[in-house]
């Protein structure tokens, strides 16, 4: 079971399960009722995608650089095979459940999913993976979670009138839906750019050009800047009233944040500083859902 779990990076799953709480968190404090079956599906499905994906990327990843899989290579396919198939079931309930929003939403994961970790450059080997890491993990599983639990027609509506597709998008909703996505987004990206910072000489000697070497003195910059952005779209939040005040409490995390902001900034080893974007990124995220979750209480 340990090698199972290493061969997926269990560990690393908290990106998604963290940004499906934050929304379950917006959610609750809107006073939304939560169904819990179409929750419950999209979890599943969204969970063993992202092992799906990680399960590609180690596979083809170690195929490529002759280093050990943690798995014999039969197994480690026949387990990326089992979990791609185990999420495409859950992806397809989800659909019967819902709609073609959810089924197209779906399908662009699955794709851009892929190409993630497989084919002859996969994007996580260029300068995209950040962004698209953090698109993904922080806008899209939020906006799917909501769309399926807010009333039909209250986010997003559409019918086809012949040839032609009309949409209805409820551009207050959209907007709390991108502001809430900005943090996850954020600390998502700035998880894989801190990996690739301090892998920057390593992955350029295997041909792999990531994010920061493109960057260069800018990397850094760039790093700090994620999180300061992260912040302020919290305030917006609150400004806008989308949250409530008590949100603002998030700001006292900048202190903690901003010395670990410090120490990575000094030095950029792998086994030695990478580990402070996983911290930065549990610290503000988990304040973050806590004071989301405080507030809707209070509201009530």
């Amino acid at each position: 079971m340990t090698h199972l779990l290493d061969f997926v990076e269990i560990k690393t799953k908290i990106t998604s399960v963290f940004a499906f709480l934050l929304a379950l968190a917006y959610l609750f404090a809107a006073g939304t009722r939560i169904d819990v079956l179409r929750s419950a599906v999209f979890f599943a499905g969204m969970f063993l995608f992202d092992l799906t994906a990680t399960a590609i990327n180690n596979y083809y990843d170690t195929k490529k650089n002759g280093l050990p899989l943690s798995l014999p290579r039969p197994a480690a396919k026949g387990t990326m095979i089992a979990l791609f198939l185990a999420s495409i079931f859950f992806g397809l309930y989800l659909y019967y459940l819902t709609d073609l929003v959810v089924l197209t939403l779906g399908g662009v994961c699955f794709f851009f999913g892929v190409l993630y970790s497989f084919g002859p450059v996969p994007l996580s080997h260029g300068p995209y993976g950040e962004i698209v890491s953090g698109f993904f993990y922080g806008a899209v599983i939020p906006a799917i979670l909501v769309y399926i639990n807010v009333p039909e027609g209250s986010l997003l509506s559409y019918s086809f009138s012949g040839a032609s597709l009309n949409l209805q998008i409820n551009m207050i909703s959209a907007i709390g839906i991108a502001l809430l996505a900005i943090v996850p987004f954020c600390l998502t990206a700035n998880i894989m750019f801190a990996n690739n910072i301090c892998d920057v000489e390593r992955d350029v000697a295997v041909g792999r050009f990531t994010l920061p070497y493109y960057l260069k003195s800018y990397a850094l910059p760039l790093f700090s800047a994620f999180y300061y952005l992260a912040y302020l779209s919290v305030v917006v939040m609150v400004i806008t009233g989308f949250l409530t005040p008590l949100s603002l409490l998030l700001l006292v995390t900048i202190i903690p944040v901003q010395k670990n902001i410090n120490i990575f900034h000094k030095k950029q080893i792998k086994e030695e500083t990478f580990i402070i974007s996983i911290k930065n990124f549990l610290l503000i995220i988990t304040v973050h859902i806590a004071l989301i979750i405080i507030g809707g209480i209070l509201l009530r």
